[in-house]
């Protein structure tokens, strides 16, 4: 059960499948299963198998899929000291987006590659799906009066404006590597990912390190996270109009240039922050961690990835959590 940025509470089937072992290397899923796509995606909302109190954000935003309805197939072979595991999922989900809207994904497919050897885990991973975005008001809004105003004005750059922006069974992507070290006392942890997409949703890529030691029980540790844009929709919407036009050009084409602009800050498409983490993680009893972490949060564009913020906002913001993780 999880609050989901939502005002309420809500439950979440998030695994249910059933599954056959064809070999000793080989098994298949069938159902709803996990989505494997980070390098912690089996456990992420599982507190104690993690050492953050919180992954970081800058990461674990891009890709707002936790499962997939469909199948797995996994094979598992060991070599020597070196385990290799290749899994390959099939299916399409759906979430719900902050304020309402729906998120499809259809036709998806994931790839994950694991390699472990001894204390080291490396990983490569990557989906590929269609997506479509539904129930977004302000967006149908603006579609339909870039359309409008196309056909109205002779202008069809609006019109293709309007096509591109629609997340209507679009093309994404996202491919990640990792690498994990837990080495006597050193625990090191790292991803690097990047996100596109043939609609207005910004094209990212984001990393975060992770570094820590363990004293006795005690693990205090060091992160560092970023999320960058490398690309949106371009406004193509004219500056003027041309001699003749009706007067009621000039104001529309503003309005629309404005309306397509804030595309870049709002909900999904996400701007840019940096995130400076320290935690600690207390193993005091079998099975529970009690855990305390302090976020430096530094937006770069807009509001980062904080949501519903107030006019005048700036930042950096400081966020502290102390969290009770356990497992039974």
């Amino acid at each position: 059960m999880r609050k989901d940025a939502e005002d309420d509470f809500g439950a979440e089937l998030s695994w249910a499948f059933a599954k056959a072992k064809v070999s000793d290397d080989v098994s298949i899923r069938v159902g709803r299963i996990g989505l494997p796509i980070f390098m912690i995606s089996d456990y992420r909302n599982v507190g104690y198998a993690n050492t953050f109190l919180r992954p970081p954000a800058e990461m674990y935003s891009q890709v707002t899929f936790n499962s997939v309805d469909g199948a797995d197939v996994t094979w598992q072979r060991s070599f020597g000291d070196t385990t290799y595991t290749a899994q390959l999922a099939v299916g399409s989900t759906e979430t719900k987006i902050y304020g309402g809207p729906t998120l499809d994904a259809r036709r998806l497919t994931a790839l994950n590659l694991v390699a472990e050897h001894g204390p080291l885990t490396l990983r490569f991973g990557r989906a590929d799906t269609r997506i479509t975005l539904n129930n977004q008001q302000s967006i149908n809004t603006l579609l339909t009066s870039l359309r409008t105003a196309g056909a109205g004005y002779r202008m069809p750059a609006l019109g293709q404006l309007a096509d591109d922006i629609a997340v209507d069974h679009k093309k994404a992507s996202f491919t990640s590597v990792g690498a994990a070290l837990d080495w006597n006392n050193i625990v090191v942890q790292s991803e690097y990912a990047k996100r596109k997409t043939d609609s207005y949703l910004n094209d990212t890529s984001s990393w975060y390190v992770m570094g820590g030691y363990r004293i006795g029980k005690f693990l205090p540790y060091y992160s560092h996270a970023k999320l960058k844009i490398d690309g949106s929709v371009d406004n193509t919407v004219p500056a003027s109009c041309p001699a003749g036009y009706p007067a009621a050009c000039g104001p529309t084409l503003r309005a629309l240039s404005g309306a397509v602009a804030t595309l870049r800050y709002s909900g999904l498409s996400q701007g840019a922050q940096t995130t400076d983490t320290i935690g600690v993680r207390w193993d005091f009893y079998r099975s529970v961690a009690l855990k305390a972490q302090i976020d430096r949060v530094h937006p770069d564009a807009g509001s980062g990835l904080l949501i519903n913020p107030q006019a005048g906002f700036r930042g950096p913001v400081t966020v502290g959590a102390v969290a009770l993780d356990f497992v039974f």
